[in-house]
């Protein structure tokens, strides 16, 4: 289940509404501005965090888990309630709360992709409630990109999430341990030399053998440990990869669909084309035409 699917009011503001896909597909912001209210505790697919804007503080009471929790929000006060967990909200008086919801893959895609970094399957679990006015001024200012809707608005709200979710994985995120990644002999170090390896590289052609090269593996220990650890093969991978980069080049309308195949490392514009719809379920020219 989503968590928008039991929203007892209709949000005042919500980013999916409004913005192109690339942008709003790094997370999803509503606002509300509520009466009292309860929402029934139920097991939801996203990662949700609700940030408080009253200026006062207010009384709410959460089930989270088996746990129920009965206390004061306060102002500039984050609650984050991680995927698959049980939950449920009763609040005492009118809100003004902004709500932000994360696909777990899309955070880990995230963390891997753009920091160089591994987060266990065990993501935000351990902070249920944190006083943080600088991650609510983050979030209040992806609202007022939201709000703005004039030229170049899409554009600031996406680099404003990409700095919502820096904060996000550095304070709350749960990364891999050393320890625990070198017991299965491929570190976040190795990662990150085979991503920075691909990023400087990806439009040329790639090897699973020059991939293990640059981590200092055996192409055989390699493919089987990337697997095990990232649960994608280096191809695979490698593809998602080259996908998300076309689709910053999809983005401006000179740039012709067979350039782009080129240019990201496909052998050609039909092989470019298959393999975004496999991974995507859009064609390029569909995708761009939705931007």
């Amino acid at each position: 289940m989503k968590y928008q699917d039991i929203y007892p009011s209709e949000a005042l503001l919500r980013s999916f509404d409004i913005l192109r896909p690339r942008a709003a597909d790094l997370l999803n912001l509503e606002y509300f501005e509520a009466e009292p209210a309860s929402m029934p505790r139920e097991v939801f697919v996203q990662h949700h965090i609700l940030i408080n804007r009253r200026a006062a503080p207010m009384r709410v009471e959460n089930w989270r888990g088996e746990e129920h929790r009965d206390f004061i929000y306060q102002p500039d006060e984050v609650v984050i309630t991680p995927a698959g967990i049980r939950s449920g909200w009763h609040w005492h008086e009118r809100s003004r709360v902004i709500v932000i919801t994360l696909l777990p893959e899309k955070l880990a895609r995230f963390a891997t992709g753009e920091l160089g970094v591994l987060l266990t399957e065990l993501q935000l679990r351990d902070t249920p409630q944190s006083l943080d006015p600088d991650l609510c001024h983050s979030a209040a200012m992806l609202l007022d990109a939201l709000r703005t809707r004039g030229a170049g608005s899409e554009v600031m709200y996406e680099s404003l999430a990409r700095i919502f979710l820096v904060k996000l994985v550095q304070r709350y995120g749960e990364m891999r341990s050393e320890a625990l990644a070198f017991s299965r002999g491929f570190t976040a170090s190795h990662y990150k030399r085979v991503l920075d390896f691909i990023a400087d590289r990806f439009g040329e052609a790639i090897t699973i053998e020059d991939m293990a090269r640059t981590a200092g593996l055996s192409t055989a220990h390699f493919s089987r440990l990337f697997k095990e650890v990232m649960g994608d093969t280096p191809y695979q991978f490698l593809m998602d990869y080259r996908v998300e980069q076309s689709k910053k080049m999809l983005a401006d309308p000179a740039r012709t669909m067979s350039d782009i195949a080129l240019d990201c490392g496909f052998a050609d514009q039909p092989h470019f084309s298959r393999i975004f719809k496999r991974l995507t379920g859009a064609t390029p020219k569909a995708y761009r035409s939705s931007l």
